[in-house]
């Protein structure tokens, strides 16, 4: 075949390789797509380096376009930059991806990428040899869709900083840039890098916390809890991007759907070109960051913010707590975690990394995980929350049923905006409660900056509400919770007993691994029973959390609970369904793909939606239609890896937040997505003339 211009794609060559191209513009990807000579099916290329024909694999399609922005953004001469460098170790030798030398020192090597290792913990081990081999003071490594630049402080640690520095810059200009919160929305991590907090902290966990001595759960849980004081306290220059971009027709506040089955590309790379526009010089300089100071002044820094955060948001960590990370332990995780913008659209990177580092104590051995946020948003939706209503949680987690149902009423997302005194009377009637003292605090967390400093979610277990009293006369448990429970007794049927209550919604996903077993708690339930009235020796907890839950709710409220597959089909199973059905009309059965709870269980749930029989609301009736939906798009892939919508190009999808959308069919995240299984209900509830849906 004689040589010809190619039609082949960088997409193609790419397609089934761990290489991506979502950190390179189009008109960077047009440039090298119109430069491929298809030589006998094969794609070539004139190497930008080295001067002669070279076939584009994939690693290949990163490097030359990765050395094309080093030419063309960093300024970086072609003179200054070398492929397949030699690197000696010892007797052997290895070749190093791209290599920059030194301004001064021709034969120095000074900056190291790394493209062929397409996974960031592999490839971090080949620039930690390299760099320690050669002495390089930096290291890139991408493999198109992720990248992330190191600072070698020593041979044992490797910072994360911004970016590199550009050819007239040193790194000391990178570490001591002024950085607020306009540069956190344009360079974050999550959506320009292709990371998720997840990973991040795994990488520290490589890098300092498996070996620091600490608990890794509290330690990050501190940092990142500082983390969100220090954007909170950008607030108001929040406020100033908001209205700037409403002032350019990109709203951050206001949602815009896409016209029906329509998916947009990429609103988020548009908003980052008009947030480049706005003077950020009175802006609050973000404190959080790792500007070149000394490790110990780091830390003293860090822990102030700490404090600062533990006034402005008590009852998370006690008062006298520190940071008990070494102030080099400490530089690395800063570095780490400075880049990654914790406020955003639906909680989701801040969720995966709580789920990572709860389910490795206790979490997982008790059936509970975090709610997906998707499931989350189809349940709110089609339960319909409004202002004045009051919500539950009973098996809260952290709290994602709770704070998306403030999301709700009050129109406004994790976006560090403040909330009228009108809203936080209708958020203070959001309720959650949960038996694990970990998640508790995580959950206040989230609860106390959505409801602005205050919260209901209370520390307490569902099933045992007899022995309730035994927490709130503890001291230290009501000086952290009080405020909320009081709250809660005004909501009692019975100002006497814990048991029954008037909420309008709850929405939950009880642990359903285990059986109870005590006897005075399976006394309390009509389901702990046979049908010859004899106490059964043990129940399943998801069956108790069913007739528990029914009990929070008044005449007419409404619940959505997740539970196992089999108790909508099992024989076994035929009391608690009659018992269900003589409760509360069944709303709706929406059946879960096996993906969905994936990697912690691949349990078959379906999420249960009910509403209490009620003269007025829900007259009571046998025969009525019930609402099937089964989701076949569960938003994870068999390994339980969240799927992402791509556009056109193959990159990852943005929504207007700079978040990654997750692909399922629930509901259309805001127009983001075709109508989904929560789209089709309201129609069908609106017909049926459901009393929320009227």
């Amino acid at each position: 075949m004689t040589e010809r211009e190619s039609k082949i794609t960088l997409l193609s060559i790419l397609k089934n390789s761990q290489h991506n191209l979502s950190i390179f513009t189009p008109e960077e990807i047009d440039k090298l797509e119109n430069k491929i000579i298809e030589r006998n099916g094969k794609p070539y290329v004139e190497c930008i380096i080295r001067g002669k024909e070279v076939q584009l694999k994939p690693e290949e399609v990163v490097r030359q376009l990765y050395t094309a922005k080093l030419i063309n953004y960093y300024g970086y001469p072609r003179k200054r930059i070398r492929f397949e460098h030699p690197v000696q170790f010892g007797r052997q030798t290895k070749s190093s991806d791209i290599v920059i030398f030194d301004k001064d020192r021709p034969t120095v090597e000074y900056i190291i990428v790394e493209v062929k290792k397409p996974k960031i913990k592999e490839g971090k081990e080949q620039l930690k040899s390299y760099c320690n081999a050669t002495g390089v003071p930096i290291a890139v490594w991408t493999n198109g869709g992720q990248i992330t630049h190191y600072h070698r402080k020593d041979p044992n640690f490797f910072e994360d900083i911004t970016d590199i520095p550009n050819a007239n810059q040193t790194l000391a200009d990178i570490l001591k840039e002024r950085y607020t919160l306009k540069d956190l929305i344009i360079k974050d991590k999550i959506s320009s890098e292709g990371k998720s907090l997840k990973t991040i902290i795994q990488d520290m966990e490589d890098e300092v916390l498996a070996n620091a001595g600490v608990d890794v759960f509290e330690e990050v849980f501190k940092l990142i809890f500082t983390k969100l004081y220090d954007e909170h306290k950008s607030q108001q220059d929040r406020v100033i991007i908001n209205y700037f971009l409403k002032g350019k027709n990109y709203p951050m506040i206001d949602a815009s759907g896409a016209k029906h089955g329509e998916v947009k590309e990429n609103l988020f790379d548009e908003i980052k070109e008009v947030i480049q526009e706005i003077d950020d010089s009175s802006f609050r300089v973000l404190e959080f960051r790792n500007t070149g100071q000394t490790d110990a002044q780091l830390k003293e820094k860090v822990q102030r913010l700490f404090d600062e955060a533990k006034k402005k948001w008590p009852g998370v960590f006690p008062d006298e707590s520190r940071i008990e990370l070494s102030p080099s332990h400490l530089s690395i995780c800063v570095s780490s975690l400075q880049n990654v913008k914790l406020f955003n659209s639906n909680l989701q990177v801040i969720d995966e990394a709580f789920e990572y580092l709860v389910s490795k104590s206790s979490k997982g051995e008790k059936g509970q995980y975090f709610t997906p946020r998707h499931v989350i948003d189809m349940c709110v939706k089609m339960l319909n929350p409004q202002r004045g209503e009051y919500m539950i949680d009973s098996a809260a987690g952290s709290c994602g049923f709770t704070v998306h149902t403030i999301f709700q009423i009050t129109g406004h997302l994790f976006e560090n905006t403040e909330i009228s005194a009108e809203e936080k009377e209708d958020v203070l009637k959001v309720f959650g409660i949960d038996f694990d003292e970990k998640v508790v605090r995580v959950a206040r967390t989230l609860n106390l900056i959505a409801g602005d400093g205050e919260t209901n979610v209370l520390h307490l277990n569902t099933l045992d509400y007899d022995r309730w009293n035994e927490k709130v006369n503890n001291p230290d448990w009501r000086d952290t919770y009080g405020a909320g429970f009081k709250r809660l007794e005004k909501l009692k049927a019975d100002r006497n007993s814990n048991k029954e209550f008037l909420f309008d919604i709850l929405m939950a996903n009880p642990p359903f691994a285990g059986d109870i077993k005590e006897s005075n708690i399976i006394h309390k339930y009509d389901l702990g029973f046979n049908h010859k009235r004899k106490p059964k020796s043990k129940v399943g907890r998801d069956i108790l959390f069913i007739e528990r839950n029914l009990d929070f709710l008044k005449p007419g409220g409404r619940l959505a609970i997740v539970l196992p597959q089999g108790r909508f089909n099992n024989t076994s199973d035929k009391d608690i369904r009659e018992f269900v059905a003589d409760k509360a009309r069944i709303l709706a059965v929406v059946g879960l793909h096996g993906n969905t709870f994936k990697p912690h269980t691949g349990t078959k749930t379906s999420v249960l939606f009910l509403q209490k029989w009620d003269a007025t609301l829900c007259p009571k009736k046998d025969d009525y239609p019930i609402f099937f939906g089964v989701s076949e798009k569960s938003g994870k892939d068999n390994s339980g890896e969240y799927v992402y919508v791509k556009n056109s190009d193959g990159k990852p999808n943005l929504d207007k937040y700079g978040h990654l959308i997750v692909e399922h069919d629930l509901h259309n995240h805001k127009g983001e997505l075709p109508d989904g299984i929560a789209e089709a209900f309201i129609d069908w509830a609106k017909k049926e003339k459901l009393s929320f849906w009227r």
